[in-house]
């Protein structure tokens, strides 16, 4: 449905007939780790998020999963070396 509180004329999974369904009927600002993420819009002078309404419980436990100013590096397993092995591979140059 369209939302009629914050992100006036836009659509909203929360709205419902009786109006808006989240936590006392209005989204969250988002905060200081969000700045930067192409999910945040300006709507009447503030920034909301537009893929979740409470940007804080994003980030309550690290890092937010759908922001996209944060780069994850991939993590690379180590592979294990056998020493023995090494040594004799090193010994054949």
């Amino acid at each position: 449905m369209i939302c009629t509180t914050v992100r006036q004329g836009m659509e909203c999974p929360l709205m419902t007939a009786k109006g808006c369904s989240y936590n006392g009927g209005i989204c969250c600002e988002t905060i200081e780790p969000c700045s930067g993420c192409k999910r945040t819009v300006e709507y009447s002078s503030s920034w909301y998020c537009t893929a979740c309404p409470d940007p804080k419980m994003k980030w309550k436990n690290g890092n937010c999963n759908l922001a996209t100013n944060i780069i994850q590096a991939a993590k690379g397993a180590a592979a294990k070396i056998n020493p023995i092995k090494a040594s004799k591979r090193s010994s054949k140059r």
